[in-house]
């Protein structure tokens, strides 16, 4: 059983549709005869909308408490991308992080992924489900709830392709790949057919946002394959990170 994990990030899931074509990548792997697990962000601007409020009543608040507000976008996300792949035929899963679950150290807001215990996840697997994670989150030893700060559901993807010994990690954005500069502001911006862990750190230290560090260090920790990919472009190669 090859097992492809997939991550879609706020945009690629923002709205009914979206989650509908996002479905297309997920079933294009399954109907392959690969094992496909999913971790998918927040819906759009939910994060930054929980955010909001959360500063309606403090601009200082309760770290732990913070961790346990922000992380509701994605058990609204993973929800309904399990819906919509039941309703096109294929058998689902959605999980939380503490389901899984994926076990960190208790720095909220930044914490940093210990385990992953892979049991039910495989389990579900063998038995012909697609399996979709919330990203962004985890729990620690005393049972809370923490999340992994900024790029953390591709730290998610990372950490259970690693833990499942999947042979690539495919992360989806907006943009079909990494490229040299923000294409979106140069034209002329030089795409990467492939790029090196080294190379991709140096441009993510320098504020490149297609992929954040601690994304990328754990990868190259775990010798873990990236192709960042269009979630709109479905011609897209993308690029390979390793």
């Amino acid at each position: 059983m090859e097992i492809i994990v997939q991550k879609f990030g706020g945009s690629s899931v923002a709205n009914t549709d979206k989650l509908f074509n996002v479905c297309k990548h997920i079933t294009k792997e399954k109907n392959k005869g690969n094992a496909v697990v999913v971790v998918v962000s927040a819906q759009g601007k939910t994060t930054d909308d929980l955010i909001r409020q959360e500063k309606e009543i403090t601009d200082k608040p309760n770290k732990r408490e913070h961790d346990m507000l922000v992380s509701v976008g994605e058990q609204i996300s993973v929800a309904k991308l399990a819906m919509c792949l039941e309703e096109l035929g294929y058998e689902a899963k959605a999980y939380l992080g503490w389901q899984v679950p994926i076990i960190t150290d208790s720095n909220f807001g930044d914490a940093n992924v210990t385990e992953v215990k892979t049991s039910k996840v495989i389990q579900d697997l063998e038995k012909g489900k697609i399996v979709v994670v919330a990203g962004f989150q985890g729990i620690d030893k005393n049972g809370d709830i923490t999340t992994l700060g900024r790029g953390g559901s591709d730290t998610t993807a990372i950490a259970l392709a690693a833990a499942l010994n999947s042979k690539k990690c495919e992360i989806f954005t907006d943009v079909d790949g990494v490229y040299s500069e923000d294409p979106n502001k140069n034209k002329n911006a030089i795409r990467y057919d492939k790029i090196s862990y080294e190379k991709m750190l140096e441009m993510a230290n320098n504020g490149a946002r297609v992929l954040h560090n601690k994304c990328v260090k754990l990868a190259q920790e775990k010798k873990v394959k990236i192709i960042v990919k269009s979630t709109f472009k479905e011609e897209s190669q993308g690029t390979i990170v390793e």
